[in-house]
């Protein structure tokens, strides 16, 4: 069974109306690989009159395996997929690449149809989900705003009220009358982000596209998205920014292999799903090192606990933070440094307890295995989860190896602290002065 329904746009949603805006109900969606048109008529007959002699297909390209033997495979880019959205609700969608975020979007904006499952819109639409998604490359940017409009079943008098905003946002008012077919794919995204912003959507989708767009602009949509949340309008936003998804949504879905894998609060789901990358098995090591030079210098492992004996990645906000590497040193001595980068869940860097002071260096000899350990007597650092990343520079300061994720660890309260009031926790000296008196 398929079915996409939407509410008309003329019934505006009661805010007291407790059904959800977006309810998704066993959605399936798979894609057939193999052979796909080619794009002319007389080419699709070359191909069939090659595929009935049982020829190879003649447009396969060097280094593909043939189109003809990938007939009949398939893969579930969507597998049966369930939740529910309430109005006013900003939700993340995260998970890696191809896990089915950008296809999840394209089904609820009506851009592809699911191949099984219910989905039920109650609003209207406003998505941004490719650059140039919506826009008629042969018309200017005023052209496209007002067709945009009509798409989203507005008047030409609301878009005109509106048009005014949406430019000045989008900054682009000096080309709002050139094609946009000549416009760059920054100037692309923020007319369209605006353009989907302002035109008053109930719902506003929003994909990875942000990431074309600088660090001004790319603030600047997400103050905007914020304040369509506040207003009551429902807002779904997939990125790969673990700050950007932190700052926007209360609420995150994250995908793996076209399932849901959780949903639920956002800074658990993305602590779990950054965690995912690290690990303390020491077998793991492999997978995450970066080894920039030959110098026969390795992390082969790393411990982290409140000391040197009570190992554990629970860490009372109290106690002391001790860290120790395992080095092995495989060709010949070796003088090195290592440092040390702790981040926090949404991979933002905030303390570097480095090994050594500046200038400062061990040697270790062939065939030599050696412990650094590094103790914080109090880290600081306000409950949540931490990744710590580990390299080693050579004697001239070159990056010999780097380890990102190489652990995980978790901060959580004690009688000392109740309630987080910061990212990191400095013991100053307090001193009170006696008051002058007139």
């Amino acid at each position: 069974m398929v079915a996409i329904s939407t509410a008309s746009a003329d019934n505006s949603l009661d805010l007291f109306d407790m059904k959800p805006v977006i309810s998704v109900e066993h959605l399936t969606k798979q894609y057939d690989l193999g052979v796909i048109g080619t794009g002319t008529i007389s080419r699709d007959l070359n191909r069939w009159w090659a595929r009935v002699r049982k020829q190879p297909d003649p447009y396969t390209r060097i280094g593909q395996q043939d189109a003809f033997e990938r007939i009949g495979e398939n893969i579930l880019a969507l597998d049966d997929v369930s939740f529910t959205v309430q109005q006013g609700d900003a939700l993340g969608i995260i998970g890696r690449n191809g896990a089915g975020k950008s296809t999840l979007l394209k089904i609820l904006s009506r851009v592809t149809a699911p191949t099984s499952g219910v989905v039920k819109v109650r609003g209207r639409i406003g998505s941004l989900l490719e650059v140039g998604t919506g826009f008629h490359p042969e018309l200017t940017g005023r052209e496209n705003v007002y067709l945009n409009g009509a798409i989203l079943g507005m008047k030409k008098e609301e878009v005109t009220r509106k048009f005014d905003e949406i430019v000045d946002f989008s900054g682009v008012e000096k080309f709002i009358d050139t094609p946009v077919k000549r416009y760059s794919s920054g100037m692309y995204v923020r007319l369209a982000f605006a353009v989907a912003a302002h035109l008053d959507p109930e719902i506003l989708i929003v994909d990875e596209v942000l990431a074309v767009g600088d660090a001004e602009f790319q603030k600047k949509c997400l103050g905007k998205m914020g304040d369509v949340a506040t207003e009551g309008r429902t807002v779904l936003f997939v990125s790969h920014n673990m700050g950007a998804i932190n700052d926007l949504c209360k609420k995150t879905i994250l995908i793996s292999n076209g399932k849901i894998a959780s949903m639920g609060d956002t800074n658990l789901i993305v602590a779990n799903y950054i965690g995912g990358f690290a690990s303390n098995n020491i077998n793991n090591f492999e997978k995450s090192i970066r080894r920039v030079s030959n110098d026969g210098l390795k992390i082969t492992g790393m411990r982290i606990g409140k000391s040197q004996n009570e190992i554990t990645d629970q860490i009372p906000f109290s106690s002391e933070l001790f860290i120790e590497s395992n080095l092995f040193c495989t060709k010949k001595t070796v003088e090195a440094s290592m440092f040390i980068l702790i981040k926090n869940a949404t991979g933002d860097y905030i303390l570097s307890p480095f090994q050594l002071d500046e200038g400062e260096t061990f040697d270790i000899d062939e065939c030599q295995q050696v412990k650094i350990a590094c103790t914080l007597p109090f880290s600081g650092l306000a409950p949540g989860m931490y990744f710590v990343d580990l390299g080693i520079f050579d004697q001239s300061k070159h990056l010999i190896e780097w380890i990102e994720n190489a652990s995980a660890f978790t901060v959580f309260e004690d009688k000392i602290i109740k309630k987080r009031l910061g990212q990191i926790y400095i013991r100053g000296k307090w001193k009170i002065s006696e008051a002058q008196k007139n």
